[in-house]
């Protein structure tokens, strides 16, 4: 079992306009690597930019957080792109958020597909395929987060030959399947509320790289980042307690 410290990693950047959505100013200083939006389900270039340099100011790891194009439906919604088209979609976006880190001095760190582009390449190889195609065109070196399953051999095993690293995540918000995957948010209970649920699976997680699934069974998720969603005032002190769980498993090593 990895015992690492888990980093954990947030959505951020998602506001749109004069729509502003999510405590980005209390969320950052809380997590190691921040999700940032990059225009496609959410976010402006303004925003991308604003985001950028909060998240340079606290030292935070800036991760690329493209999607399908849908912002009326928040990307998660999927969509019969072809793999030229997702390859392309990411290439643009990827490129787009590592030139606002580029302005600002900054550095991109890494990838991790939102909503139902990150479930469909879960569930399906060419999608999985094409993504890695759009991240290796900008950078093979960047990291793509992918859910933790049981079994990534074959997700693995197409990544090495790009030579791209995975970093398997895992969600202390979220309800599992018994085969490892997250439950559709349209199911009853999909998205844990409860503060002393998450912190509960979070520490198990960060503990046993374990989660107790829907049908009261244990998956084993070989993570090595966590992520917690933060858009509301409930939600923001829920990641300050697993902030401050996570720098005592960390102090205790």
């Amino acid at each position: 079992m990895d015992t690492r410290p888990l980093l954990l990693n947030a959505d951020i950047g998602e506001s749109f306009g004069a729509w502003q959505m999510g405590n980005d100013k209390a969320l950052m200083p809380l997590i190691d690597c921040a999700n940032v939006a990059t225009g496609f389900h959410a976010s402006d270039p303004v925003t991308m930019q604003r985001t950028v340099a909060l998240a340079i100011k606290h030292d935070v790891l800036i991760g690329a957080h493209p999607s399908y194009p849908d912002k009326e439906g928040f990307g998660r919604r999927s969509m019969a792109c072809s793999c030229e088209e997702i390859t392309a979609m990411v290439i643009y976006q990827v490129g787009a958020l590592k030139a606002f880190c580029r302005a600002q001095g900054g550095i991109l760190g890494y990838v991790k597909p939102h909503g139902a582009l990150y479930n469909d390449m879960m569930q399906h190889q060419h999608v999985f395929e094409a993504v890695l195609r759009g991240v290796a065109a900008i950078d093979a070196s960047l990291p793509l987060v992918v859910l933790a399953l049981p079994n990534l051999e074959q997700h693995e095993a197409d990544a090495a030959a790009l030579n791209i690293t995975l970093w398997p995540e895992a969600y202390a918000d979220r309800a599992y399947t018994p085969e490892g995957f997250l439950m559709s948010r349209r199911q009853k209970g999909a998205v844990l509320s409860d503060r002393k649920q998450i912190l509960e699976q979070a520490r198990m997680i960060a503990t046993q790289r374990q989660v107790r699934a829907n049908d009261r069974s244990f998956i084993e998720l070989p993570a090595v980042t966590l992520c917690v969603h933060g858009d509301n005032a409930e939600s923001v002190a829920t990641a300050a307690d697993i902030r401050a769980m996570l720098n005592e498993m960390e102090s205790s090593l």
